[in-house]
């Protein structure tokens, strides 16, 4: 692990999650994947739901040993815990749209971004091949990761090779979105679940008295030990940032009631800074790579809005380990390099005010994309009856309600 060196936040970020050899994705992240698929016509509500995923999270983690230690995390899904109805009405937009606009002069090409266990590319392409056979004829399925070790790992899954021998056009790809330099200039789906929320962030705060940004970096000693520093903002990528969101209108929440700041910093022992703001930099490298290299892509992702028990911060993430079987919630992301997960919450409003400045600056903002939660995607594309309790409760419907989706 990194001794005596000084490191971009998101650099540190990178290194906690993605390092080959003790990334938290690398080592500790187990996805929860039910074996087999809930019948919810039997299940009576939703607290017999609940009781049956603990069920079902202690029995994985019974096997993995690991109950009085420091353990491998078990994320859940909506993917997993409602498949195949939540993959479907995934696949049921991607058609619809597919055949308004491109059937049959083009084919459905589908990249998918972070796919996991390779649950949703095969609850979307068995979907297709079941309701739109002529459409399956007619599609392509990749799947790229986000950092190389992921990519490797992807393509030794046993779900995804099994997925790829039942759909012949299932393409893993073994390449970082990051470091993606290919141009793609067909018309395609670009699909990313529950991805963002581990791209990588830097970390500003505000001179209170100029509003100049300053940003954070990580600087590790001979022992290990942290500590965080704040200068000019130097770095050509959060530069970028700052200046594309300029351009939206948008206003930090730290810099808002200047009023008050002014009178703040009349009193003794005032603080120099305002509080910290985390800023998606990685996520404003993904729309440039679409941009440049997917210029007729269409967007499709999903993912969380807020947080409970995040660090302090705007736009600050959750830091979380498992320890003898309970979560354990940390107060700073400077903690031990993968042994915890780092998690953020998006702002889809302001992605959306960003994704048309880099990728449509030519459209309309009616045209380019649309920001809805994840209840109103499925209330319109998802087929509800599969997933109702027999007491009427409807827990795809219930769950993830700090979701939202993104659609270009």
């Amino acid at each position: 692990m990194p001794r005596e060196v000084k490191m971009l936040v998101r650099e540190f970020m990178d290194d906690s999650l993605y390092h080959p050899n003790y990334g938290y994705f690398s080592k500790q992240a187990v996805i929860f994947s039910p074996e087999a698929d809930f019948n919810f016509e039997k299940i009576k509500d939703n607290m017999e739901f609940l009781n049956l995923i603990a069920e079902k999270y202690k029995e994985i983690e019974d096997d993995m040993d690991v109950r009085d230690e420091v353990a491998r995390q078990v994320w859940h899904t909506p993917t997993e815990l409602f498949k195949p109805w939540y993959g479907y009405a995934i696949a049921k937009y991607i058609v619809t749209e597919y055949k308004l606009n491109n059937y049959p002069h083009k084919d459905l090409i589908i990249y998918e971004m972070g796919a996991g266990n390779g649950t949703l590319m095969l609850n979307i392409l068995d979907y297709i091949q079941q309701f739109e056979p002529s459409v399956y004829e007619r599609t392509h399925y990749r799947i790229i990761e986000i950092s190389k070790k992921l990519a490797q790992r992807q393509g030794e899954r046993q779900e995804v090779r099994d997925a790829t021998r039942r759909h012949g056009c299932v393409e893993v790809i073994h390449k970082s979105i990051f470091e993606w330099n290919t141009l793609i200039p067909d018309d395609c789906f670009f699909v990313g679940m529950e991805v963002l929320d581990n791209f990588s962030h830097d970390l500003i705060r505000y001179d209170s008295v100029t509003e100049e940004p300053l940003q954070g970096i990580v600087a590790i000693d001979e022992e290990g030990d942290y500590t965080e520093i704040y200068t000019p903002v130097s770095d050509p990528l959060i530069q970028k940032y700052l200046s594309i969101r300029k351009q939206t209108g948008y206003r930090p929440p730290v810099l808002a009631r200047r009023f008050l700041r002014r009178l703040r910093n009349r009193l003794p022992f005032a603080p120099n800074m305002t509080g910290p703001e985390f800023i998606p930099t990685k996520l404003l490298v993904l729309l440039e790579t679409l941009k440049t290299f997917f210029p007729h892509h269409r967007l499709v992702l999903s993912d969380f809005f807020t947080l409970p028990e995040a660090i302090p911060g705007t736009d600050a993430p959750v830091v979380q380990t498992r320890y003898q079987g309970v979560m354990v919630p940390c107060s700073t992301y400077m903690v031990m390099p993968g042994m915890f997960d780092i998690f953020f919450p998006t702002n889809f409003e302001l992605l959306r005010d960003m994704y048309q400045q880099v990728c449509r600056p030519a459209l309309g903002m009616e045209k380019s994309v649309k920001v809805q939660t994840q209840r109103q995607f499925l209330e319109r594309y998802g087929d509800l009856e599969k997933t109702r309790t027999y007491c009427g409760e409807n827990p795809m419907l219930m769950y993830y309600e700090n979701n939202k989706m993104f659609l270009s």
